[in-house]
């Protein structure tokens, strides 16, 4: 699909590189599966059935997860109106709108492709933003769909989902599967056991940082597209600075439901206290993403935003 997005050719190359080292680390991880369930049929069940359900239904999945619903422009008249205008703008398919119920502000893009993706806002966020920075929310959004790093990201992050489920069984099997037995197979039996529960630890550990560093760079390019295509950086620094802001007001319990989501989310739902280094973070510092907004707004010889 070619839209009015730039083309990010360093973001392209990361994807197809992260997505390269995964295929790896699944190809790896399948085998000491197959060792583990001595059955190639069940492996292929298994896996193949999770990631077909993970690519298949992540828009059902996000939305129903967020407690979030499909609006019609009758409903929501201002947020179509600034999605209508951004996808004319891109020259791109309007994707699906969403809203979830929560005063939690942020937005997220989700779906397979750009016939099934999502753009879903939060009423704390459209309660929070003017008109202008919930535009340089959605065109980052947008430029997610463009990009297709939805379905990249949708993908890389399932292998982490899967090897925690199967170090969660492994574990259990240990744990309950042979109480009372003594004898040489059971004591081989576990050793397989361990083996995998390993295995599953290093392959959660590798695509854990492989899909955060893939996570960091696809926000900075949605930044960047995003405030290129509206002409208006600081609008964008704006909502940023507000967002992050309004972050630490809310509840800690909500903001720990959210977690899973922060991946995909325009900014991490992350309270004052929080702490996580640059390895460990699905996104890059405020600073570095005000930082490149002043650069871009330069290089468009506007004012250096100033939120």
């Amino acid at each position: 699909m070619r839209t009015r997005f730039r083309p990010d050719r360093q973001l392209t190359a990361r994807m197809v590189f992260t997505m390269f080292l995964l295929g790896l680390v699944y190809v790896a991880f399948v085998a000491a599966l197959i060792v583990l369930i001595k059955s190639v049929f069940v492996v292929v069940l298994i896996a193949g059935g999770l990631l077909a359900a993970q690519y298949w239904f992540s828009d059902r999945i996000a939305l129903y997860a967020m407690r979030a619903k499909v609006v019609t422009p009758e409903e929501e008249p201002r947020l179509h109106g600034v999605i209508d205008r951004l996808c004319a703008t891109a020259d791109m398919p309007k994707p699906r709108v969403a809203v979830a119920d929560t005063d939690l502000p942020n937005a997220f893009a989700t779906g397979r492709n750009t016939r099934r993706a999502v753009v879903c806002v939060t009423t704390g966020l459209l309660r929070r933003l003017d008109t202008a920075e919930l535009e340089g929310v959605l065109a980052h959004e947008l430029s997610h769909v463009a990009h297709r790093d939805v379905v990249v990201m949708t993908v890389a992050s399932f292998l982490g989902v899967l090897a925690g489920l199967v170090a969660r069984f492994a574990f259990y099997s240990g744990l309950f599967g042979g109480r009372g037995r003594r004898d040489g197979n059971d004591n081989n039996a576990y050793l397989v056991v361990l083996l995998v529960m390993v295995v599953s630890v290093v392959v959660y550990a590798v695509s854990f940082l492989l899909v955060r560093a893939l996570s960091r760079y696809r926000e900075l390019a949605a930044d960047r597209s995003g405030a290129m295509l509206t002409g208006r950086p600081s609008a964008l620094a704006s909502a940023l600075t507000k967002v992050s802001g309004e972050m630490a007001r809310i509840p800690t319990r909500d903001l720990r439901t959210a977690e899973a989501f922060n991946a995909f989310f325009f900014a991490p739902a992350l309270g004052s206290r929080a702490s996580l280094s640059t390895l460990l973070s699905t996104h890059p510092t405020l600073q570095r993403r005000l930082d490149q907004l002043a650069a871009i707004s330069t290089e468009l010889g506007g004012p250096a935003p100033n939120p």
